[in-house]
């Protein structure tokens, strides 16, 4: 049986996501040093590492041995584990490390990494890129020449279809706030690059109806945290995981991502609080009509009712529920298993109150909603500001 004890963030660290000439794992070496400096433990406080990392076939660093490589570099010998999930594996492990942390008396302090290396300096980028996004489902999808984006870009048609208020402007939009956020953000790949909401519409189209500025921007990366037992000013409120089926076309509704449904639904029971309690969020915008589907999964609007949201600022900086001010992946970056632990180091750092021109004021509650593939593999988690 879990222990009903909440697990706590002792420390979070980050590299900015941008083209690095350094290898995966000192990559993850920097980011996770960042982490146990913001906690003020060393490596040999931490009784585990727990790090998320995709083995990339196209790849000049060839190392498909993640654990031992990490065991090296940091001159530790304590369990190291892999844990992937797709796009959705930061978040994962940290709900994994969450959950064993509760199972396991003798941990009481664990660090989890996220780290990619999209972006090589070779003529290989492409293929990595290419690689990856039509490796989503290999039996049925991609003998069709889908991909992610042809995925998301049929969720949106169909979206459209059945409820036609929602338009292409209004994607624009989001993808407009999210730049407008990341723009402020030293971390984000688009740090300081002023995208204009005429930009975003005039974008070419990559996969119709969606544009190039509806899609996130691939780039190296790497976050860390540390979790402990020990209480601290962030605690882990609620935290859970959901896998769904690999190909859309096999649930009930496209459009409803049910996976969402159910690790937010646990997830916040867990926080004994409600959507409603949500100050702010970062959700996983690998396409503009991702995000909006989690508007209304998560359950900030009815079905079909988004667009009214997002018309309203209701997710703007200064709006309700603040939605991405890292800059989401589409302005900050989407270095894939990195992505989730992103946006802990962001939600955090905005309730330390140390986010700087991004802060967001009279914070209690954050949620995080990380996905894999196109609603396949779905992690929420919750952290609570603890104190004042």
């Amino acid at each position: 049986m879990l222990s009903l004890r909440n697990n706590f963030v002792k420390g979070v660290g980050i590299i900015p996501y941008r083209i690095h000439s350094k290898p995966s794992h000192l990559l993850a070496y920097d980011a996770a040093y960042s982490a146990l400096e913001d906690s003020d433990l060393g490596m040999g406080d931490i009784d585990a590492v727990i790090v998320s990392n995709l083995e990339w076939f196209y790849s000049s660093e060839k190392q498909r041995h993640m654990a031992s490589v990490l065991s090296s570099t940091f001159k530790t010998r304590i369990p190291i584990i892999k844990v992937p999930a797709a796009c959705a594996g930061g978040g994962t492990a940290f709900w994994a490390v969450n959950r064993m942390m509760k199972e396991d008396k003798e941990w009481n302090n664990v660090l989890v990494i996220g780290v990619e290396k999209l972006m090589e300096t070779t003529d290989n980028s492409a293929a990595i890129i290419n690689e990856f996004m039509m490796a989503m489902e290999s039996r049925w999808e991609q003998p069709e020449g889908i991909n992610a984006p042809c995925s998301a870009a049929l969720t949106a048609q169909e979206y459209m279809n059945r409820f036609p208020d929602t338009t292409m402007d209004d994607l624009a939009l989001i993808s407009f706030k999210n730049h407008s956020n990341g723009f402020n953000n030293p971390n984000a790949f688009f740090y300081k690059k002023k995208v204009t909401l005429e930009q975003i519409k005039k974008s070419p189209i990559a996969s119709s109806p969606l544009r190039v500025h509806d899609c996130s921007i691939s780039c190296d990366g790497a976050a860390a945290c540390v979790i402990t037992k020990d209480k601290t000013d962030i605690e882990i409120a609620g935290s859970d995981y959901c896998a769904d089926n690999i190909i859309p076309f096999e649930r009930d509704d496209p459009l409803t991502w049910e996976a969402t449904l159910i690790s937010s639904g646990n997830a916040l029971k867990q926080a004994g609080i409600t959507i409603k309690d949500i100050d702010i969020a970062e959700l996983h915008d690998a396409f503009t009509i991702v995000e909006l589907l989690s508007y209304e999964d998560l359950g900030f609007c009815k079905k079909g009712e988004a667009y009214k949201l997002v018309r309203d600022g209701f997710f703007g900086i200064d709006g309700k529920v603040p939605a991405n001010v890292s800059g989401g992946l589409k302005a900050k970056g989407h270095p894939v298993s990195a992505t989730g632990l992103g946006m802990i180091y962001e939600l955090v750092k905005q309730l330390r109150n140390e986010a700087g021109d991004r802060q967001v004021s009279n914070l209690k509650y954050a949620l995080m909603h990380n996905i894999g593939g196109i609603g396949n593999a779905i992690v929420c988690n919750i952290l609570k500001k603890v104190g004042g």
